[in-house]
């Protein structure tokens, strides 16, 4: 259903470190970086047939994140869950809401856990057993 997930950063450097080490716990390499016409930086981190974006804003405003907007991440297991958090939280992120857990939800059990990049991009950590 979708191509891609972009997302705007006000300090690309800093967010490169962060997804750097927050994807490479999925398995994600090193991002393909490029530079558009107009001199914004991009930041492409393709995986098992997924991409996700981080750029500077096009407009040459600030970057903000969405309100009710949360970005999901499949992981293949439980440990895969903390990891994921943790590392983020290693890397400037925010843990919030509950701490990762198993919740019930009416699809069925899951293992999640949330975060905040350093942007306040949401982002979510999901394993469905």
């Amino acid at each position: 259903m979708f191509s891609h997930v972009m997302i705007g950063s006000n300090d690309i450097e800093r967010s490169k470190r962060f997804y750097d080490a927050v994807l490479g716990t999925l398995g994600a390499g090193e991002p393909m970086r490029n530079t558009n016409a107009t001199g914004q930086i991009r930041l492409f981190y393709r995986h098992a047939g997924s991409t996700f974006c981080v750029t500077q804003p096009i407009n040459g405003e600030a970057a903000s994140f969405g309100n009710g907007g949360t970005i999901g991440f499949a992981c293949a297991s439980p440990e895969q869950v903390h990891e994921f958090h943790d590392t983020a939280v290693a890397h400037g992120g925010t843990s919030i809401e509950n701490p990762p857990g198993a919740r019930d939800s009416s699809m069925g059990s899951i293992y999640i856990a949330y975060v905040r990049d350093p942007d306040g991009n949401k982002l979510c950590a999901l394993h469905r057993g």
